[in-house]
């Protein structure tokens, strides 16, 4: 099933655009290397059967200036971010504009497929995503757990949050379990979405 599908790997460190290759590859997809932002831009990839995988954090332009251009010239060409766990605020910010996921590394091969998938099933996603998140509305979250979600999708790590709301990190990290579960989130990338969605 993905054997006709590219992925376009987008990353300044050649350690990581090679690991990936293998993955990839070994997974059944088409690969293209690109050590800048600037490089895959100039080779013009259109949409068609064809993914980005790129890295927040790169010298000239980094990924949210990416995936800005890409929203202006390949409108429908679904990008996935890799971010540190410190550019949480950053992935959230791509997530607002458009991005499939943001995966933080270190990632499993598990998840990164299943992000390809989203990526690759966009069109559909968005649907289903949409009325998937509506069904789980934050009305079941109790006060303290709506403000840890609220703070959480607008990109705050979890020290942060504690101390804006004045707790502990151990208790923001229990409300931020229940609200996972109670919005049947498997990540953060999966809350950020069903915000942007309601």
């Amino acid at each position: 099933m993905s054997a006709n599908r590219t992925v376009c790997v987008v990353d300044d460190d050649a350690g990581v655009r090679d690991s990936l290759e293998v993955l990839l590859r070994r997974s059944g997809y088409r690969t293209l290397l690109f050590e800048s932002a600037r490089a895959f831009l100039q080779v013009g990839i259109r949409a068609d059967e064809t993914c980005v995988l790129a890295d927040i954090r790169m010298p000239e332009m980094d990924g949210l200036a990416l995936q800005r251009e890409i929203n202006r010239t390949v409108p429908g060409l679904p990008v996935i971010i890799m971010t540190g766990h410190g550019d949480v605020p950053m992935a959230v910010q791509a997530m607002k504009a458009g991005a499939i996921e943001f995966l933080e590394k270190p990632f499993e091969r598990t998840v990164l497929m299943e992000a390809l998938d989203r990526a690759f099933e966009k069109t559909s996603m968005t649907v289903g995503g949409k009325d998937a998140a509506e069904q789980r509305p934050t009305r079941s979250l109790t006060e303290r757990e709506r403000e840890v979600y609220e703070l959480l999708v607008e990109g705050h790590q979890n020290k942060v949050i504690a101390h804006k709301l004045g707790i502990s990190t151990r208790t923001v990290e229990v409300h931020r379990g229940r609200v996972m579960e109670k919005m049947s989130a498997r990540n953060l990338a999966d809350l950020v979405k069903m915000s942007l969605s309601r």
